[in-house]
């Protein structure tokens, strides 16, 4: 389908604006065609986001092409906040890891910082998937069109805030911000926001969040479902908790699926606004009962090279953990220590946060207490530091089942991780 361009963007492609632009736009153009949008549209948030911000060795070609685009004064529109970095020398590494994730795998970190900072990073420490919190400071509006990436991200955006945002991949996140257009198509449209499937949540209690998320990704994949029934659990507003557990869902339908939005009856602005009317015609439904939740959890493997291995790091916090997340974890685990008989964790433990609301909580009083408990505050990214061939062989545990897909993390429920990282025991 050939997309029609306005005068103005036409002019882009032209080169009025140069020609690395005009490449650009190419690109975007041709991006656009290939899934049928007839046109662009203006970026209306205030900020971009972008999924790339680790120095990985092999990843020139997207050095080269950062230093084109700035050379030729080719700079994003707007400015934007970026993932999490991949190091932090406060979690523990041992001399081999150090050499792989330094010399091997992250080194051209250095250079990627500088190169984002050219480009437009909001600030030196906006480096977070969850960019959306308050202390961050990048919170579209309802109705905001976004050239987003990172996949918990944009479905939060889409789904909790009511943005407009496709699931794009890194560089074109970029690319939309340097025109300041994207294709029309998918999630920006009314009809791509129609719910394909009905779910309808009939568990005896609130389902954890990471959990009801895989099995909804798993079985949806990419659609739209409309969730039924959680307003029992949750209520009807969008408070602190419910958008802490709205966050770790989206990132579990997005990672075990490909859900780039999901609606929540009675809860999300657009269930809210338009109730049912957002279900499509012929939409099929998929019942979950406590029974299916526990097939879910059942059928996710150990790929541990040792089963039985006892484990060595927990990591929590994929997606960053809120303020609201961590003060509560705190108490949780100074509650827990208390009942154990014991002053530290008893497993290394890391919790990762963005920097801004590592800033905000450790102002806390909670700060203090965590940081006797022996867990770890990191504004890392969990996913990047166990992307690499060592961490096979390593037994780490985590409650986010995003971290359990891309990485070979075993997954716990919260209640679980608890007594772990408390008390102890074999898995």
């Amino acid at each position: 389908m050939k997309m029609q361009l306005t005068p103005e963007q036409q002019a882009i492609l032209d080169g009025s604006r140069g020609e690395v632009v005009a490449k650009v736009m190419k690109s975007l153009v041709m991006f656009g065609e290939t899934f049928g949008a007839e046109k662009l549209v203006p970026i209306t948030g205030d900020f971009g986001h972008m999924v790339i911000s680790f120095g990985i060795g092999v990843m020139k070609p997207v050095y080269d092409l950062m230093d084109q685009l700035i050379e030729a004064g080719a700079l994003p529109q707007q400015q934007f906040t970026v993932d999490p970095k991949p190091l932090d020398p406060n979690i523990p590494t041992n001399l081999l890891q150090d050499v792989v994730f330094k010399v091997i795998m992250y080194s051209q970190q250095k250079r990627y910082d500088e190169q984002l900072k050219k480009l437009g990073l909001m600030k030196s420490d906006a480096y977070t998937c969850t960019c959306y919190m308050d202390e961050v400071g990048n919170k579209p509006k309802m109705g905001d069109v976004l050239s987003w990436s990172e996949s918990s991200a944009v479905v939060y955006a889409n789904s909790v805030l009511g943005a407009r945002c496709n699931r794009n991949s890194g560089i074109f996140d970029l690319f939309g911000a340097i025109v300041g257009y994207v294709p029309y198509f998918g999630l920006l449209t009314d009809e791509g926001r129609k719910a394909t499937w009905i779910v309808d949540v009939q568990t005896t209690k609130k389902p954890e969040a990471q959990i009801l998320g895989s099995a909804i990704g798993m079985k949806v994949m990419e659609e739209v479902p409309y969730v039924r029934g959680l307003d029992k659990f949750l209520g009807t507003e969008l408070n602190n908790d419910v958008c802490d557990y709205l966050k770790d869902f989206g990132a579990a339908t997005a990672s075990n699926g490909a859900v780039g939005l999901y609606h929540i009856d009675k809860l999300t602005p657009e269930a809210v606004e338009q109730g049912e009317s957002l279900i499509a015609e012929n939409a099929q439904i998929y019942v979950i009962d406590d029974a299916e939740l526990e097939r879910i959890v059942a059928g996710y493997p150990c790929v541990w090279k040792d089963p039985d291995a006892r484990p060595k790091l927990c990591f929590m916090g994929c997606p960053h953990m809120s303020l609201n997340q961590l003060k509560d974890w705190t108490h949780r685990i100074q509650s827990g220590l208390q009942k154990a008989g014991n002053q530290k964790v008893v497993i290394p433990t890391v919790f990762t946060t963005s920097p801004a609301v590592k800033a905000e909580f450790e102002k806390t009083t909670e700060a203090i207490v965590l940081k006797n408990s022996g867990v770890i505050l990191s504004d890392i990214c969990p996913l990047m530091y166990m992307n690499n061939p060592l961490c096979g062989k390593m037994p780490v545990i985590t409650s986010s089942n995003k971290l359990r897909t891309y990485t070979t993390a075993k997954f716990y429920s919260d209640d679980e991780i608890l007594a772990q990282i408390t008390k102890g025991g074999n898995c």
